[in-house]
């Protein structure tokens, strides 16, 4: 049985494309403003967010710069890249359509 803070498989980018399109933000910041912005409804552990930001930094989604954080800590900041704000875009209008099919078919009234 899933858990409520278990993400949606496929999300992951999605999500972390949505952080990154707000303003750039490290790591830990963006785990953060996820689970902030969600109401502590959807957390994503470091073994996952790590290896999804690598990715998303492979595909030339996003781009990442050392600075200092405000607590004066060396950190990776993201932010999103042209290219990622089209897959942004891409991936929101996939999730639009698959969101409302599947709210459709569990609102059916029962015989």
């Amino acid at each position: 049985m899933s858990k409520p803070n278990d993400l949606v498989q496929g999300t992951l980018d999605l999500l972390l494309l949505k952080m990154l399109a707000l303003e750039p933000l490290h790591g830990w910041a963006i785990s953060l403003r996820l689970k902030s912005i969600s109401g502590d409804v959807l957390q994503v552990s470091e073994g996952s967010l790590y290896p999804a930001l690598h990715k998303l930094e492979q595909e030339g989604w996003i781009a990442a710069e050392w600075k200092q954080t405000e607590n004066n800590r060396r950190a990776k900041f993201y932010s999103l890249t042209r290219l990622g704000r089209k897959q942004l875009e891409s991936e929101a209008a996939n999730w639009q359509r698959l969101s409302a099919a599947i709210s459709h078919v569990i609102q059916i009234a029962e015989v």
